[in-house]
């Protein structure tokens, strides 16, 4: 994402930051709003990381439960069907991102696999334990409040949980901080 106005600078060119394309170095020019560097900005560029993460999870954690739950499989099989396809899901979001900046396929699938594996295994482990502790969840059908509502509460404990994970990877340049680089 190129930035053309910033808060409190004046209009200016495109510029560059070293290793950090889009962006730029300056004379008193500091990180850009919601984009981490310090201050509250952190939690704000980490809930959206997260809520990047936990659009592609839980697409993979929906479909898998839906799928597991109305073919009656064992919980073992839907919980790994779900974590599966939301690994899939979420690495190609971020995969689609960094194609469109150039990235060839491997090099973007690197960088996937850099930004997004811990906050995947977060909310995939807070998914999935929810619904398995949830006392009838897994064996609720797709047509019961009970199923719907573990499956939404599981998704927004695991936003709540992931967000502090994702601020402190970000803050050492590490999680979203890598994709960063091709916004």
């Amino acid at each position: 994402m190129e930035h053309s106005t910033h808060q409190g600078h004046a209009q200016h060119a495109p510029h560059t930051h070293p290793g950090h394309p889009g962006h730029g170095a300056h004379p008193g020019h500091g990180a850009h709003p919601g984009h981490g560097g310090g201050g509250g900005s952190g939690w704000r560029t980490a809930a959206q990381a997260t809520l990047h993460c936990l659009t592609g999870c839980a697409i993979g954690e929906v479909l898998g439960q839906v799928i597991g739950v109305g073919l009656g499989l064992h919980n073992g099989a839907t919980v790994v069907l779900s974590t599966a396809l939301a690994f899939v899901f979420g690495y190609a979001l971020t995969m689609r991102g960094v194609r469109r900046a150039g990235l060839p396929f491997r090099a973007a699938l690197k960088v996937a696999l850099a930004a997004d594996t811990v906050s995947i295994i977060v909310m995939e482990l807070i998914d999935n334990g929810v619904m398995v502790t949830v006392p009838g969840a897994m064996d609720a059908g797709l047509g019961q409040a009970l199923f719907w509502a573990s499956l939404a509460g599981s998704l927004v404990l695991a936003f709540l949980v992931t967000v502090p994970v994702n601020r402190w990877l970000i803050g050492r340049g590490r999680g979203h901080a890598v994709v960063h680089a091709y916004h």
